[in-house]
């Protein structure tokens, strides 16, 4: 198996009209991250594209083009609901799974993220000693007011009932330590909205920074519109999660061996012997 320094992930469910140019921005991106750890010639990364399901070209379009690019892989989601995805907590699930480097980069396929902030992510990462840099669009957001306004509710009731201070927990834009990303719970369903706040309580250093958002020019979004479609389930993981929490003992273990016995000295016959008065057992 060749040496991969860093995996990149992404969940992709009816992206044909963006996978050609994902997967060019990410190529960009992954050289630049291969680099900067170390790779001068610029190839120990690998691209994984989760396919969630998918019912247009996609999937064979993103086939198509890992027959020139060895670094891209593609992996299906089976057992998929007909007409719909498993999600993107299962699709991160499978996605971290099958990722071979220390470290994982993470984004959407819609194009909406942008790959080239993953370099200054690593940049943060190794400066500050972190487990995981999360990225925050807060300033640069391009959603509709709808999607915003859930956004904020959200976090609202993310801070009220869990004490979660990340300030953009749903965007995707991460970078972690492949460790981080297996401890995950992500196989519960709407997991993926609690990712580093679920980090922070395990216990690893989770830092944030400001990251560009784009408006979405191909395709079209995949949640729901109303705030009330977004806002409820929000609300029903928040309390799963919290009781979750509250069900969590952490666990932790030694290794424990037998002492040896002590060595047993046979004490000199008189205190003239060889090596002086001797050592009582």
């Amino acid at each position: 198996m060749d040496e991969v320094l860093i995996s990149i992930v992404a969940p992709a469910h009816n992206e044909e009209g963006n996978i050609r140019a994902l997967v060019d921005a990410v190529e960009h991106a992954g050289r630049e991250l291969a680099a900067r750890l170390g790779d001068p010639n610029r190839e120990k990364f690998e691209f994984i594209l989760v396919d969630d399901g998918s019912t247009d070209g996609t999937r064979a379009m993103a086939l198509e083009l890992a027959r020139t690019r060895p670094w891209l892989r593609i992996i299906a989601m089976t057992n998929t609901p007909r007409g719909r995805g498993n999600g993107q907590s299962a699709a991160f699930h499978a996605g971290f799974r099958a990722t071979r480097a220390p470290l994982i980069g993470v984004l959407d396929a819609d194009m909406q993220n942008d790959p080239a902030d993953l370099p200054a992510m690593l940049d943060l990462l190794l400066r500050e000693g972190a487990d995981m840099v999360q990225g925050d669009r807060s300033r640069n957001r391009r959603d509709g007011f709808i999607r915003r306004a859930g956004s904020i509710v959200g976090r609202a009731f993310r801070r009220w009932l869990l004490g979660d201070t990340i300030r953009d927990t749903g965007c995707s834009l991460r970078l972690m330590k492949r460790e981080v990303a297996l401890r995950l719970p992500l196989e519960f369903r709407g997991m993926h909205r609690f990712i580093p706040a679920t980090a922070r309580h395990l216990g690893y250093k989770v830092l944030e920074m400001p990251v560009s958002h784009r408006p979405r020019t191909a395709g079209t979004t995949k949640y729901g519109m109303g705030i009330l479609q977004r806002a409820l389930p929000g609300l029903v993981d928040c309390f799963a999660v919290r009781w979750m929490r509250r069900r969590r003992r952490p666990v932790t273990s030694m290794e424990v061996r037998a002492a040896r016995p002590e060595m047993r000295v046979r004490p000199a016959e008189h205190a003239g012997a060889p090596g002086g008065e001797g050592v009582r057992a």
